[in-house]
C-alpha cells in the first residue's frame, strides 16, 4: 500500500517534502544572485594576474625552447607561473627561492645518483637530504618544496633523460626571470590601484566601527559598543590584505621603470601607511573596549566625547578618499585634529577613569592616522598635544 505524505493547509508536506522545493530553490537563487557581484569583483581583481601568468608562461616557453633550445623546456613555463602565483609583493623573494630550491635539488640529486644509483629507497633518500640541506641553508617552505620536487625529477627522469640537471636549473632561471620581466616591464601592476583596493576594506572597517561606538556612547548602548569591538577585532583578513598590498606597491615601484617616479609620492606614502593603520586598529579597539566599560559603569559621557569619536571615524574615511585620489590628506588631518579638540573638551568637562582612557585613545589613534598620512611621529604628537589644549579647565 502506497502512503502519501499528509499536507498542511498551506500545501507543505508535514515531513518537509517536495512542497518546500520551490521555496528552497528561490532562496538558492537569491543567494547566488547576491554573491554574483562579489564574484565579479574577484574576477576583476584576479584578471590581471591571469593575463600576467598566461603571458609569462608563453614567453618562458618561447625563450627556453626557441631561443635557448633547452631540453625539456616544460620547466620554464612552470617556474614562471609558480613565481607569479606567489602573493603579490613577494615575487622577487619567491623567484630567488625557486632558483635556490632547484639548485639544491639538482646538486643533491645528482651527487646521490652518482654515489648510490637509482631506485625506490634512493629516491626517498634524495628527497630527504634535499629538504634537510635546504633547511640548513635557512630556506623557507618554498625552498624546501622546490628542492624536494627537483630531487624527485632528477631521481626519476635522469635515468631516461640524459644531462637533465643543468637544463632543469637553466629552465627554472628562465621562468623566474621572465616572470619578473612580465610584472616589471610588460604588464606592471598599478601600485596605487592595488593598495587602494586592499586599504579600502581596512579603513572602512575602522571608520564604521568608530561610528558605531560613537552612536553607542550617545545612546549608552553597551551591547552595540561590544558588537563594534568584536567586529573590529576580527580584522585579520583586512590587515593581511593591506600588508600584502603594501609589499606589492613597494615591489612594483622598485622593479618597474615606469613606476620609479612614484616611490616618493602617493604610492610610497600609501605603502608606508600599512603599519600605522594596523596600530590605529588596535588603539581603536582599546578605545571601544573602554567605551563598553564606561557605559556599563555609568560614568559621565560629555556630549563632545561621542562627537570626537565620530570625527575620528570621518577622518579615517577622508584619509581613504584622499589616498585613493592621490591627494595630500589635508582634510583628513584637519578632521582628526577636530576629534582631538573635542576629546580635550570632554576631558575638561569631566570624565571617569574609563572615559579618560577613551580620550587618551582618541589622541593616540589620531597620532597613528597622522603617521599613516606621512607625518613624522614627533610632529604628529606635537600637533595632537596642541589640538588637545590644556588639561585643566580655564
Amino acid at each position: 500500500m502506497v502512503r502519501t505524505a499528509a499536507r498542511s493547509d498551506d500545501g507543505e508536506t508535514r515531513d518537509g517534502g517536495p512542497a518546500r522545493t520551490p521555496a528552497a530553490l528561490a532562496r538558492l537563487r537569491g543567494r547566488a544572485a547576491a554573491s554574483l557581484p562579489d564574484r565579479l569583483r574577484r574576477v576583476r581583481a584576479g584578471g590581471g594576474l591571469a593575463v600576467q601568468a598566461g603571458l609569462a608562461a608563453g614567453l618562458a616557453w618561447w625563450v627556453a625552447d626557441d631561443l635557448l633550445h633547452i631540453p625539456q623546456p616544460l620547466f620554464a613555463p612552470i617556474s614562471a607561473v609558480v613565481a607569479l602565483a606567489a602573493s603579490v609583493g613577494q615575487r622577487i623573494r619567491r623567484t630567488v627561492e625557486l632558483i635556490v630550491g632547484v639548485s639544491v635539488g639538482v646538486l643533491i640529486g645528482d651527487a646521490l645518483i652518482y654515489l648510490v644509483g637509482t631506485g625506490v629507497w634512493q629516491l626517498g633518500l634524495i628527497v630527504v637530504l634535499s629538504i634537510v640541506v635546504s633547511v640548513l641553508l635557512g630556506g623557507g617552505p618554498s625552498v624546501m618544496v622546490q628542492a624536494g620536487a627537483t630531487a624527485v625529477l632528477i631521481g626519476t627522469l635522469s635515468p631516461v633523460v640524459e644531462n637533465l640537471e643543468f637544463p632543469r636549473f637553466l629552465a627554472a632561471l628562465v621562468g623566474g626571470a621572465v616572470s619578473l620581466v612580465v610584472t616589471a616591464v610588460l604588464l606592471p601592476l598599478h601600485p596605487l590601484r592595488v593598495i587602494n583596493r586592499a586599504a579600502t576594506p581596512a579603513l572602512c572597517l575602522l571608520a564604521d566601527q568608530l561610528d558605531t561606538a560613537a552612536d553607542a556612547l550617545r545612546r549608552r548602548d553597551a551591547s552595540a559598543a561590544q558588537g563594534a569591538l568584536d567586529r573590529l577585532r576580527d580584522n585579520k583578513q583586512e590587515i593581511a590584505a593591506l600588508t600584502e598590498a603594501a609589499q606589492a606597491a613597494r615591489e612594483a615601484t622598485a622593479l618597474s621603470p615606469v613606476r620609479w617616479g612614484s616611490r616618493q609620492g602617493p604610492v610610497g606614502r600609501y605603502a608606508r601607511a600599512a603599519e600605522p593603520i594596523d596600530r590605529a586598529m588596535r588603539n581603536s579597539g582599546t578605545l571601544i573596549r573602554r567605551a563598553v566599560t564606561l557605559i556599563e559603569e555609568g560614568e559621565p559621557i560629555p556630549e563632545t566625547l561621542p562627537t570626537a569619536v565620530s570625527a575620528l571615524a570621518e577622518a579615517t574615511r577622508l584619509l581613504r578618499q584622499e589616498f585613493a585620489a592621490g591627494h595630500e590628506p589635508d582634510k583628513a588631518q584637519e578632521r582628526a585634529l577636530q576629534a582631538v579638540a573635542g576629546a580635550g573638551e570632554a576631558y575638561r568637562t569631566g570624565v571617569g577613569f574609563s572615559g579618560s582612557v577613551v580620550v587618551a585613545q582618541v589622541r593616540t589613534t589620531t597620532s597613528d592616522l597622522f603617521v599613516a598620512s606621512g607625518v613624522a611621529q614627533e610632529e604628529a604628537n606635537r600637533l595632537v598635544r596642541h589640538a588637545f589644549g590644556p588639561f585643566e579647565p580655564d
